[in-house]
């Protein structure tokens, strides 16, 4: 067996935020509902339009002249990421016993200062991480142009049709000085994602087949499905309609205590084992958990809290485990971002 390795999402699997949603909702006018406009059009060109060249996690590009026109600069968005990292239970006992075991990443869609703040947070090497870098500084913004923005953000809002945000996205902005600084984002979403995994593979000399990959949203889809066809595991952890049906397990936890679960029979016994696991584990958790290859005291650890759901995901089962996953991350995530694809 090669040497196995562990890919996280941060958004979801590890944390409750969405940074970029708490940042537009802070600092942008009406921001809450601005993001959630632009997140589903985010989710259309990626899942209905396909366009080309777009990733999912698109959003975090198309915000950017916004948080800018609203005074949001490099320092501003470090301080609120600080201040605001919200943890899921147990996950830096997760992220610190993972990484004991075996190389682990985190590839996030993230922006890179929220992430820098997670690996102060948790002690997670900042290194093995992955996201979207934006210098928001490093543009100017005209008064005049400013003011534009503004009236785009107020007709978004008025009228969030998807021609009205095209046009806007795709003419305006893009004519505008201030246009470059979308130019300059290159969302670590989607493709980006499995592009990220690759490269993890190359400098660390590992096989797609060894891959542990969880995520929880429609920027997971493309390295859920990378994991899937070489023979790695995919987990949907509180995932939604986008992620459930690629995924090959779904977990619906309040916890991170049976990602460390999983990922340890990954590591030391192969994708085999943790889909035998999983098959037992539906059937009868506890006695699953008895079973002489787990670790006993991740076993105690799961038995602790409330028992998670942990299912291989099937056609029977798809349609209620989307629908009891997308409810359950409203409950943990909070209605508006667990709304989000």
């Amino acid at each position: 067996m090669g040497k196995k390795f562990f890919v996280s999402d941060c958004e979801g699997p590890i944390s409750t935020n969405d940074n970029a949603f708490e940042l537009s909702g802070h600092f942008i006018e009406d921001g809450e509902k601005f993001f959630e406009i632009i997140s589903r059009y985010d989710d259309v060109l990626v899942d209905v339009v396909r366009r080309e060249g777009y990733n999912a996690g698109g959003t975090l590009k198309l915000i950017t002249p916004f948080l800018k026109a609203y005074g949001v600069d490099n320092q501003t968005i470090t301080d609120f990421s600080v201040e605001n990292v919200v943890l899921l239970k147990g996950a830096v006992e997760t992220l610190k016993f993972i990484n004991s075991t075996m190389p682990s990443f985190i590839v996030s869609t993230s922006y890179q200062q929220y992430i820098e703040a997670l690996c102060k947070r948790t002690g997670f090497p900042y290194e093995n991480t992955y996201s979207t870098k934006l210098n928001i500084d490093s543009f100017n913004l005209d008064p005049d142009e400013a003011e534009k923005l503004m009236e785009f953000r107020e007709r978004i809002i008025r009228n969030p049709e998807f021609e009205v945000l095209d046009n806007i996205f795709w003419k305006e902005i893009p004519s505008m000085e201030i246009g470059g600084i979308m130019e300059s984002v290159d969302p670590v979403g989607g493709e980006g994602k499995k592009e990220a995994i690759q490269d993890i593979m190359r400098r660390f000399n590992l096989k797609a087949s060894d891959l542990f990959y969880i995520g929880d949203s429609i920027t997971d889809v493309q390295p859920v499905r990378f994991a899937n066809q070489n023979g790695g595991i995919s987990v949907s952890f509180n995932g939604n309609e986008y992620l459930i049906p690629e995924a090959e397990i779904a977990v619906i936890s309040d916890n991170t205590t049976i990602t460390s679960l999983l990922a340890d029979i990954f590591n030391r016994y192969g994708s085999d084992t943790v889909r035998d696991f999983v098959v037992s584990y539906y059937k009868d958790p506890e006695t699953a958990l008895e079973a002489g290859f787990i670790n006993p005291k991740l076993a105690e650890k799961v038995l602790n809290y409330k028992l998670p759901q942990v299912e291989i995901v099937n056609c029977d089962n798809m349609d209620s485990l989307i629908e009891e996953s997308t409810k359950f991350r409203r409950e943990v995530r909070g209605e508006a971002i667990g709304g989000l694809g």
